[in-house]
């Protein structure tokens, strides 16, 4: 096993540990530790809610999630030696729940969970349909994951972080500010918000303290979205074996990550779409002198994915196209359609028997695949999404004999205000 640099003791909350992470982007906070290029080492990661999401069949922890409190990212981590310009590479040798917890209180721990979040609380998607908090609890058998909540499935999950990047520069994190308040200013009262300005209401910034703490909480960036640092990509197939090659936009890099999923559909559509646990982490790192110029990755991450993606060879795929549900017309709208491809699977499923928000969880935990199948012929945009049969206990696929009628079982908790 790698030198385990970034521990952390599951007993005990984020806040706690031997080595404090933080929950915004900063150029200021202070690497938690230093790794040297050629590196190779193991972090553990916390659940991103840090266990206030609990293994029980009610939604009201969804329904009342903190969202100012994720995510819980560990690091930063200084690579030593590496200058702004220089590309990090770092290499995904290993990913996994919490090692050697097969039961316990905490996502991670033999179970992780997947959350409709409510319209005035994150949202998703699809939360014009479905505007109330519900959840699944999945439960772990070494690669497989199921559920009481969305009975008749399984399936191997993709293990990936949901979160991972470099820090900002100064400047970065300026544009960062300046343009997501402008696209604020837009519809201030929007419900869900069209951004999420700096928060310093529950902000952990590492090792900061003082007016330096002060200072850093009034500016730092949110984490929800994935920007030039990489960040909040929520990409299911940077999974064990990946190669990632970061910008680095400050002294050291200052590497960090979390938001570990178990599972994930293309998309994580339900927002808390992944099966959402905590665990661990291997990465080897390495510096490419000057990358970022030589070649042209001023900005975003490019990566090599892993191959240890579930075999699955038979899908059934759905369709989508940039009209609303109300039949207006949207020119070349990629989002709208993939939206549309998403509900019309959803759609279907509920006729073998599932309710529409089980099947909405399960779109966004299963590792389905989504795809921009057309984005040239106007006006309508094509999305597509592939639903793997083999995940059922039943033929899900359409016959002479019409849908299998399952039974949905206690169906997914719900909680509403």
């Amino acid at each position: 096993m790698p030198d385990l640099v970034f521990p952390l003791d599951s007993t005990k909350k984020f806040t706690e540990q031997q080595l404090l992470g933080h929950n915004r982007w900063h150029h200021a906070i202070p690497p938690a530790v230093t790794v040297k290029p050629g590196d190779s080492f193991r972090v553990h990661c916390r659940e991103w809610f840090d266990g206030a999401i609990e293994n029980n069949d009610s939604a009201e922890d969804i329904l009342n999630a903190p969202l100012t409190t994720v995510h819980t990212l560990s690091g930063p981590i200084a690579v030593e030696g590496a200058k702004p310009g220089d590309l990090l590479i770092v290499d995904i040798l290993d990913v996994g729940p919490i090692p050697q917890e097969d039961s316990g209180p905490l996502a991670g721990q033999g179970w992780g969970y997947t959350g409709i979040f409510p319209t005035d609380n994150g949202g998703g998607f699809l939360t014009e349909q479905f505007p109330d908090a519900y959840k699944a609890v999945w439960d772990f058998a070494g690669q497989t994951a199921t559920s009481r909540h969305v009975p008749g499935v399984s399936f191997t999950g993709i293990v990936h972080p949901g979160l991972m990047g470099t820090a900002p520069s100064k400047d970065l994190l300026g544009t960062w500010n300046t343009r997501e308040a402008a696209l604020i200013a837009t519809d201030p009262d929007r419900v869900p918000p069209l951004a999420l300005p700096p928060e310093p209401q529950d902000a952990i910034l590492g090792s900061l303290t003082g007016d330096e703490f002060a200072a850093a909480a009034a500016e730092a960036a949110r984490t929800a979205p994935p920007r030039e640092n990489g960040g909040n990509q929520d990409i299911k197939n940077m999974t064990k074996g990946t190669r990632i090659f970061y910008p680095v936009f400050i002294d050291g890099g200052n590497l960090s990550v979390g938001d570990l999923h178990f599972s994930q559909g293309d998309g994580e559509i339900t927002f808390c779409g992944a099966i959402e646990m905590g665990g661990f982490i291997d990465l080897r790192v390495d510096i490419l002198r000057g990358g970022m110029d030589t070649y042209g990755v001023s900005e975003n991450a490019i990566f090599m994915p892993g191959n240890t993606d579930p075999q699955y060879s038979q899908w059934l795929a759905f369709s989508g196209t940039s009209v609303t549900l109300d039949g207006e017309q949207r020119y070349l709208d990629s989002h709208l359609s993939y939206q549309r491809a998403c509900l019309h699977a959803i759609d279907y499923l509920t006729k073998f028997g599932y309710a529409p928000e089980q099947a909405y969880l399960l779109l966004g935990a299963a590792p389905i695949e989504g795809r921009l199948s057309g984005v040239v012929d106007i006006p309508n945009a094509c999305a597509t999404v592939y639903l793997p049969t083999a995940i059922f206990d039943f033929d899900v696929t359409p016959g002479h004999g019409g849908p299998v009628q399952i039974d949905p079982g206690m169906g997914a908790p719900h909680a509403s205000r």
